[in-house]
């Protein structure tokens, strides 16, 4: 009987089968050929144990080290938001041998910067430690416009390469919880029995029954010893030494510091005491100088004690100790790394006889804790993550850009009384300018750029992770400055006053000016028709990224800025004719790219709709009709012919605000000021009035009498 499996049963296995095999484990992607640039004279990789996925590489039978993909292991995001793909090889004495890139989406490399200069920093980082500091700039030649790439690249190969030489035991694993430290300082005075009843002493004790018992069904099992079932075996006592309560409760304070001083760093000392029919020394320490009767492990460490780890204790000075005929000191040197803090146990192994040659163990194990008041415990280290290093070692830089971003916040807040100086507001805008183009341009490389926006909205979408934009510190202090001015003044503050590729037209334009470069505006009807066109080309990029991000990030070359900005005008003739091209035109037209064609002007503006503030002030009933004087004089053609401010297209450089508080300017400050002027001559011929200042008025030195202002909004 056959069945008939419906189409939907039939995908809905595929959708399963193709979800298993998604999260199933890793496989290995790379081949023995990739290995050979690495390891030449490899023949076969293997499967290794361990937590993180490697390869072990041979040459024969000879092990020449290990390779992994760092996807893996520590996949980091860059600047794209996803990691760099990397094959690393590292040989058996931890030095890079390989750093071969697999795959990448960075955006800076996909148009701008040959792939062969990301390659060759990639090859730099051998033979390079795994735990070398690299540093790029100081050990590797950094990629000028691609820092937050290289940096990524650079942590990706150096975080998994630790990570696996760690679990094979080419180094000392640094994400390994410290070792706990005696506390010295803890001391309490105690007898026998107080000690053994907190744990500090802690005591095995075996009768002969329990012996017998253990070893039936063995070849010894009728070797018994006859002796009374009951009748004790073995009484032991076991204690850490080292911990004052206990060394010093035991041997007195003088033998206690003269074994502390005997001790080197990371030795340590363990009392074993003992009474009964069974001696846990035995003899053969005397033929070989080997205790073999007993021995100490803690994890997968065992510990076996030679005559030169041995001292006998003389004489107990703890009160109460029961008679013991066996008291001895044994230490634990410091290349078996012992950590007092661990659970630790000794074990005694009981030999019987089996035969007339043969002989049986059984082994019974006195297992030990310290009690915590004695040791001081610490946390295991933590992985610092690659941001917190980058914002640590570009502390200058935020500084300073700190310190920038604090005047401009002034300089808006308090705008209203800087206008009012124009001989101080002028050089300080172009002195800002000029920060901003050498400063936050050509030497912090943060000029924000549409493919943020971006990147951003598809993280939203995805996949979304902080450390991503954390990674440059510039950017996420501008981005968060630029978020906070969008939501009180609009978009101006930022293409106003930090942008740099902005700030280069304008003072193109300032300098076109003083040497009387002859200036063109297109018609009113004509330029507010233009300004859709910056939307639309934002709206492409959009659309474009959905389907694919890289080839939006291509498109998103209508930005000039890598070229100008992030790669310093070294770029292809093209690229660089493009950028020279707009500045040039910004001579004649100021700022003609920013009006027109910049889409991150117009992903901007969107959100700056919501802003809080309207701090532009106008002359209500007089600006735009009939006076024209501002918007005649905005530079960027912000103003409409009625006198109303454009806050999408506007770029908050405040001349317009210098010319309303001009009153040699202003029609309406003009008309006040005569009004004044012409009521302090009245007043110089009358009697008495009411006067008030003289900077009532600029350009004004008399005292004039109130008059009532013209309302403004």
């Amino acid at each position: 009987m056959s069945i008939r499996r419906s189409p939907l049963l039939s995908l809905l296995s595929i959708w399963l089968f193709g979800l298993l095999m998604l999260l199933g484990p890793t496989v290995q992607a790379f081949e023995l050929s990739q290995v050979k640039a690495g390891f030449p004279d490899a023949t076969r990789l293997a499967d290794v144990e361990g937590e993180h996925p490697a390869k072990a590489v041979y040459a024969g039978d000879t092990l020449l080290g290990y390779a992994f993909e760092t996807d893996d292991i520590a996949p980091i995001p860059a600047y794209s938001g996803r990691p760099i793909s990397m094959l690393v090889g590292i040989d058996l004495e931890a030095h890079i041998t390989q750093a071969t890139i697999l795959g990448h989406e960075e955006p800076i490399m996909l148009v701008g910067i040959p792939e062969q200069r990301l390659v060759d920093y990639a090859d730099a980082h051998a033979p390079h430690h795994v735990n070398e500091r690299l540093r790029v700039g100081e050990n590797l030649d950094a990629i000028s416009g691609a820092t937050v790439t290289v940096i990524v690249l650079t942590e990706t190969v150096m975080r998994s390469a630790r990570r696996v030489a760690a679990e094979q035991g080419l180094i000392d694993d640094p994400l390994a919880t410290p070792p706990a430290e005696v506390r010295y300082d803890v001391f309490e005075p105690a007898d026998w029995e107080t000690l053994v009843g907190d744990g500090t002493i802690r005591r095995l004790h075996l009768t002969h029954g329990e012996i017998d018992e253990a070893f039936v069904g063995t070849p010894a099992e009728g070797y018994a010893s006859g002796q009374d079932a009951d009748s004790t075996f073995i009484d032991l006592y076991v204690t850490y030494l080292n911990a004052p309560t206990a060394g010093r409760n035991l041997l007195g304070d003088i033998v206690y510091e003269q074994l502390m001083e005997r001790l080197d760093e990371g030795e340590h000392a363990i009392g074993v005491m003992a009474q009964g029919d069974y001696s846990f020394k035995g003899s053969g320490y005397v033929r070989g100088g080997i205790f073999d009767r007993i021995e100490a492990s803690q994890g997968n460490t065992n510990i076996a004690f030679q005559d030169s780890d041995h001292r006998r204790i003389v004489r107990m000075a703890v009160d109460g100790a029961p008679r013991l005929t066996e008291r001895d000191i044994f230490i634990i040197r410091d290349d078996v790394e012992f950590d007092p803090g661990e659970p630790w146990e000794l074990g005694l192994l009981v030999r019987r006889a089996a035969g007339p040659l043969e002989t049986e163990f059984v082994r019974f194990n006195a297992h030990y804790s310290i009690p915590e008041r004695f040791i001081e415990r610490f946390e295991p280290p933590v992985e610092e993550a690659l941001w917190v290093q980058v914002w640590r070692d570009r502390t200058f830089q935020i500084a300073v850009l700190g310190a920038g971003l604090a005047v401009l916040t002034a300089i808006m807040l308090f705008q209203d009384v800087l206008v009012r100086y124009p001989r101080v507001f002028a050089p300080l805008r172009v002195g800002f300018l000029v920060y901003t183009v050498v400063f936050i341009g050509w030497y912090s490389l943060a000029q924000l750029s549409v493919v943020n926006i971006l990147t951003f909205i598809h993280s939203l979408m995805g996949g979304f992770s902080w450390e991503s934009f954390l990674i440059d510190p510039m950017m996420f202090i501008l981005w968060s400055f630029v978020a906070v001015t969008l939501l009180m003044w609009g978009r101006g503050v930022f293409c106003g006053w930090l942008c740099p590729f902005g700030a280069m037209q304008e003072l193109i334009n300032k300098v076109a000016r003083k040497i009387r470069v002859p200036q063109y505006e297109l018609p009113f009807a004509v330029h507010e028709r233009l300004w859709a066109l910056k939307y639309i080309i934002l709206l492409a990029l959009f659309a474009v990224s959905l389907h694919s991000l890289g080839q939006a990030e291509r498109y998103a070359e209508v930005e000039p800025f890598k070229t100008a900005v992030t790669m310093r005008f070294q770029r292809e003739w093209a690229f660089l004719l493009y950028a020279l091209g707009l500045l040039a035109i910004s001579a004649f037209t100021h700022k003609a790219y920013c009006r027109y064609i910049c889409p991150l002007g117009a992903g901007l503006a969107i959100p700056a709709r919501l802003r809080l503030f309207d701090w532009l002030k106008r002359h209500r009933g007089s600006c735009g009709t009939p006076c024209q004087i501002c918007a005649k004089e905005c530079e960027v053609a912000a103003i409409h012919p009625d006198g109303r401010i454009n806050a999408n297209e506007c770029h908050y450089c405040l001349d317009c605000q210098v010319t309303y508080h001009d009153d040699r300017r202003c029609p309406p400050m003009v008309k006040r000021r005569k009004r004044y002027e012409k009521a302090a001559r009245a007043s110089s011929k009358g009697g008495a009035v009411e006067t008030f200042p003289a900077d009532a008025a600029q350009g004004s030195q008399a005292k004039l009498q109130r008059i009532p202002t013209l309302q403004e909004e």
